[in-house]
């Protein structure tokens, strides 16, 4: 069995995308935890820096970390899954999509931490954290146009839905509004069983930060 290192359910939006990830591939996986407390995943839930401890896989002999070098693993692993889709242009449409919720929105990640237990109602949202918001949304719209969804390549999840699937978290917790489209697919998203699962375990989850759940 194949195991994934991750740290807190209720922070921690990069082992969100590694555990859908692995359920969506249909890999069957342990769970190993990091705690809260270790320095390097302290930084990483604050946004101070990025974390090489998870999400991290061991699987056949093998140690694989970064979600991407993840979903990528997996893909070759278990093509069927469909982590990318079939026809060229949309894999390389869904790769570049990936990348850039792997390595942007930067303001958005600070302003609205993953906080799965929050709630903000009317919460406000400022210029450069609005500025993504916007971005991501022209990226759903996009997509859930041109490939007919309800995700966001058509009929059935894959690795860019588990990328984004954090930011439906982070607007279900900050109140951000949402067009007709863009709300159908975040409901998608959260409906997931995979989502469904991690969400339930994050609200038992008995540790806490106060940096990230003080009232903004």
């Amino acid at each position: 069995m194949a195991t994934l290192t991750i740290s807190s359910k209720n922070y921690s939006s990069w082992s969100l995308r590694g555990f859908l990830l692995c359920r969506l591939a249909g890999l069957d996986i342990a769970e190993a935890r990091v705690s809260a407390d270790d320095p390097s995943i302290r930084a990483e839930l604050l946004l101070q820096s990025s974390s090489f401890l998870v999400p991290r896989l061991d699987h056949d002999g093998l140690r694989i970390w970064d979600t991407l070098a993840i979903a990528e693993y997996l893909h070759e692993l278990m093509p069927a899954a469909g982590l990318l889709p079939k026809d060229r242009a949309a894999r390389a449409h869904c790769r570049s999509i990936s990348g850039e919720m792997h390595s942007g929105f930067a303001n958005l990640r600070s302003a609205l931490p993953m906080n799965i237990k929050a709630s903000h109602p009317g919460f406000k949202v400022w210029t450069g954290a609005q500025a993504d918001i916007e971005h991501i949304l022209a990226i759903w719209r996009d997509c859930l146009k041109k490939y007919g969804g309800p995700y966001l390549f058509g009929p059935a999840p894959t690795m860019a839905d588990a990328m984004y699937a954090p930011v439906c978290s982070r607007f279900t917790t900050y109140d951000v509004k949402l067009d007709a489209p863009t709300r159908a697919y975040c409901k998608t998203m959260l409906a997931l069983p995979a989502m469904q699962e991690w969400s339930a375990a994050a609200l038992d989850e008995p540790e806490e930060m106060e940096e990230l759940d003080v009232e903004f």
